[in-house]
């Protein structure tokens, strides 16, 4: 019994603190993709807004954009 006690005494159970670094690891990629949208949201929709009213000063049909 002893023996038994002293060996699950050295024996560690990881699996909870791995559950919480994956945790941690998709919180932290998940702020990384928001920043992302917040700081090139801006830049990508007048990209879209610009090629946008090219192709319509080009065919003339004055679509909105």
């Amino acid at each position: 019994m002893l023996h038994f006690m002293l060996r699950m005494r050295n024996h560690r159970d990881d699996e909870g603190a791995t559950a919480v670094e994956y945790g941690l690891m998709v919180a932290a990629i998940a702020a990384v993709i928001v920043a992302v949208v917040f700081l090139l949201g801006g830049v990508v929709k007048n990209k879209f807004s610009t090629t946008c009213g090219a192709i319509n000063s080009t065919t003339g049909t004055g679509a909105a954009c």
